[in-house]
């Protein structure tokens, strides 16, 4: 298990991402997604503090800094910057189905 692990809703702070609302990424050790609601998720390799998208999404890569019990994150393309989110974790009944 990494510190990573579990489920993270993600707030929008700033920069071109759209409004994130019902957005949330579930990380198990490496490999983790980002959905919206029930929808399938777009899949990334956890490398450290950085999520890397896979294909069709390879170029993408969120990259996150500690901020308490929460992490601030940057959204990239190809090494550019274009929006800043936190990641919040969910409490326990939030991220379970049913």
């Amino acid at each position: 298990m990494t510190e990573l692990d579990g489920t993270w809703n993600v707030r929008r702070l700033g920069g071109l991402l759209p409004p994130l609302v019902g957005v949330r990424k579930h990380i198990e050790g490496t490999r983790g997604e980002t959905a919206i609601g029930s929808l399938p998720g777009m899949p990334f390799d956890v490398d450290g503090l950085r999520l890397r998208y896979r294909a069709p999404f390879r170029g993408f890569v969120d990259e996150l800094l500690p901020d308490g019990d929460r992490y601030l994150g940057r959204a990239t393309f190809r090494g550019h910057a274009f929006g800043r989110f936190a990641l919040e974790r969910t409490r326990p009944e939030e991220g379970t189905d049913g």
